[in-house]
């Protein structure tokens, strides 16, 4: 019975340990990738460390968020993501971040959320509207100005929107070296999902959803498609 008990516990405890980044054993691990090769996240944890002894303050220190990004016409949005594919110090470090710009008056972080990370906003110019959703369909929101930091808990759906009349931009920062992102607009009507599913839950005409999917450009190609 006692022996039924603790697989029982380990059946339950196991997938919650398991929706965590792993917990360092060492100090650091700078991957090694081989000679010019990049790192790529589905890998990372095949790749053994470099010596630490061959490592300089320059492996734990990044300048690719000096600048916005590339601005969406659509959005006047522009991201710039680091992880550990983009910043190899990062690894096992549990952590990853992001540069996210607002172009003035309007520019908007469509609604999209991250399946495996809390996301931590810190507004570093401007004013933005910013806020989550949670599962009960509650919208937490409201406008945040320089200085202000605002939690989107993991897996919550949530946005950012300029309004202010400059541009602005936030830095977020998530506990897990992979969050991931799921973008609403683009994975609703970008992703190749029959017309007959987004005409009857969105209340949409065959002409009406043809317009809102031009604007993602052809649909991925559906891998389970029969």
């Amino acid at each position: 019975m006692a022996r039924h008990h603790a697989l029982l516990l380990l059946a339950v405890l196991l997938p919650v340990a398991a929706m965590a980044d792993p917990d360092a054993l060492q100090d650091f691990c700078v991957p090694d990738a081989g000679r010019g090769r990049p790192v790529e996240l589905a890998l990372l944890r095949t790749y053994p460390c470099r010596n630490p002894a061959n490592l300089t303050a320059g492996d734990f220190a990044f300048s690719g968020v000096r600048a916005a990004g590339n601005f969406s016409a659509a959005t006047g949005f522009a991201g710039v993501s680091v992880t550990p594919a983009q910043f190899p110090g990062l690894n096992t470090l549990g952590m990853s971040f992001a540069r996210a710009d607002l172009s003035a008056a309007g520019g908007v972080n469509p609604p999209h959320y991250h399946p495996r990370a809390t996301e931590t906003a810190l507004v570093l110019a401007g004013r933005v509207y910013a806020g989550f959703v949670d599962t009960g369909g509650r919208v937490f929101a409201k406008v945040l100005d320089k200085g202000d930091v605002m939690v989107f808990p993991r897996g919550m759906v949530h946005f950012q929107l300029n309004v202010g009349d400059a541009p602005a931009t936030v830095y977020g920062s998530f506990n897990s070296e992979n969050p991931g992102i799921v973008r609403i607009p683009a994975t609703a009507f970008g992703s190749g999902i029959r017309d007959a599913v987004l005409e009857r839950a969105f209340g949409l005409t065959p002409a009406e959803l043809r317009r809102i999917e031009s604007k993602f450009g052809p649909p991925k190609k559906t891998e389970m498609d029969d």
